[in-house]
């Protein structure tokens, strides 16, 4: 049997969250903590946001670690949240420049591994790449990459066991030699 002692009515809820919206945050006690270390830091005199790791550490927290953290993942923020860090702190999300770049897949670390081999291939005739050989590539972001062609071309051979059949007939398309 489910005990309702101590249960808030969805109307007293609602009061409570237009007094303060935050009163019973959704988000992790840690999140809430580093907010209000942060903001105590900032209330200080002559403080100012913390905004690099390793740089302000209050009560154990690395508050600069938090702060940037928070403006890197301001889209899995709730709205409160965001308001709070905005409003309170003066925190902003990060610019789209200061964003780490997404990590490349499998996937597309084979196509433009692939991709280097065609360009090999129609430029030498074949596939009997040197083990130490770079290839440049413009991937479609239209940068410029440098590729270890030589070493992954060696590992595809090791592994031909293991390819799927549609790689290794991608291979096999541009003259790969399997023994």
């Amino acid at each position: 049997m489910e005990s309702w002692a101590g249960a808030l009515s969805e109307e007293r809820r609602e009061q409570l969250e237009e007094i303060d919206p935050s009163w019973c945050p959704v988000w992790p006690v840690e999140w809430q903590r580093a907010f209000h270390l942060t903001r105590l830091r900032l209330e200080e005199v002559g403080s100012e946001l913390p905004t690099e790791p390793g740089v302000v550490v209050h009560r154990g927290e690395d508050l600069g670690r938090w702060v940037k953290s928070v403006r890197l993942g301001w889209d899995k923020l709730t709205t409160v949240q965001q308001w709070m860090c905005e409003q309170v702190l003066g925190i902003e999300p990060a610019a789209e420049d200061e964003k780490p770049k997404p990590r490349t897949s499998q996937a597309d670390k084979w196509a433009a591994n692939l991709a280097a081999a065609r360009q090999f291939y129609e430029r030498e005739g074949h596939l009997r790449v040197p083990r130490k050989h770079i290839e440049r590539i413009v991937g479609e972001d239209q940068e410029e990459r440098e590729l270890r062609l030589g070493a992954w071309i060696g590992n595809q051979g090791s592994r031909a066991a293991t390819l799927s059949p549609e790689r290794a007939e991608q291979l096999s398309a541009i003259g790969m030699r399997w023994t």
